[in-house]
């Protein structure tokens, strides 16, 4: 059996390494890469960053050498794929096989494709095809609707599908996804746990890895999502910004619970 991932994943808003709750509230937390040093070296297995920008505008408001430079989405990659030495998934904005191509030219090892995936959900398999299938990672943000149902929801949760979230798992999992980036909305920044019933819903529905996020606020709340959801990851924003060696506290807590978790290993940058 595979050993279970701890993935903490960064959200970007116009350059800015932000702390999100329910999709609506962002707070800054400062440029992107000091946060990928310090995740670099408390023994992450990968790394996801996730661009909720509106618009193309990306500005740093700051003048020292390490990040004036940086302008756009793919400068940002650059140089965070430079900095980070452990497996780096990009998603956010993604339209056009030349996205892909970019985001993966600049440093990414994998991406994950959202929106584009429900408006022409051909381009999964085209995407699949052209960079592998274990490259392609869809992203599905589930809230609970006014009808009290699980809806999947695109455009940064704001637009509704219509579909229901074991509906679309299925169908991204027969159109050529490699993994699945599940988000429950209600759950994002509250630190009240993983929706368990939406993971195992998914879980149970899919045979490709199913990668939890949202809700996480302690370490025992990654047990749940593996013991009780049956992910093979579990996933977290703010807990990795705001607890100091966080990652090496959460495996420690999941190896302390019996989880077949990769070993902590201590990275040092030598550039």
């Amino acid at each position: 059996m595979l050993k279970k991932r701890l993935i903490p994943c960064l959200f970007l808003k116009n350059g800015h390494l932000v702390r999100s709750e329910k999709f609506s509230y962002h707070q800054l937390l400062g440029d992107p890469i000091a946060q990928v040093e310090r995740i670099n070296s408390w023994s992450a297995d990968e790394l996801i960053y996730i661009d909720i920008s509106n618009d193309d505008y990306y500005d740093l408001r700051r003048d020292d050498k390490k990040t004036k430079s940086m302008g756009n989405i793919y400068d940002i990659i650059e140089r965070v794929s430079k900095t980070c030495f452990i497996p780096l998934t990009f998603g956010g904005n993604i339209k056009t096989i030349e996205d892909i191509k970019e985001r993966l030219r600049r440093g990414a090892d994998k991406v994950v494709i959202n929106t584009i995936a429900f408006e022409n959900t051909d381009f999964i398999g085209e995407s699949a095809k052209v960079f592998g299938r274990q490259c392609i990672v869809v992203g599905i943000d589930v809230k609970i609707n006014s009808k009290k149902e699980y809806e999947v929801y695109v455009g940064h949760g704001k637009i509704s599908t219509g579909l229901h979230p074991v509906v679309w798992a299925r169908e991204v999992e027969k159109r050529g996804a490699g993994e699945i980036f599940l988000n429950s909305i209600d759950r994002d920044g509250t630190a009240k746990g993983y929706d368990i019933t939406l993971i195992k819903m998914i879980v149970d529905s899919v045979s490709i890895p199913v990668i939890a996020c949202g809700g996480v606020g302690i370490f025992e709340h990654f047990i749940d999502g593996i013991k009780e959801g049956g992910v093979s990851a579990v996933s977290a924003g703010n807990i990795f910004n705001f607890t100091e060696n966080s990652i090496i506290q959460a495996k420690k807590t999941l190896k302390n619970a019996g989880i077949d978790i990769r070993p902590i290993i201590k990275l040092v940058n030598h550039g």
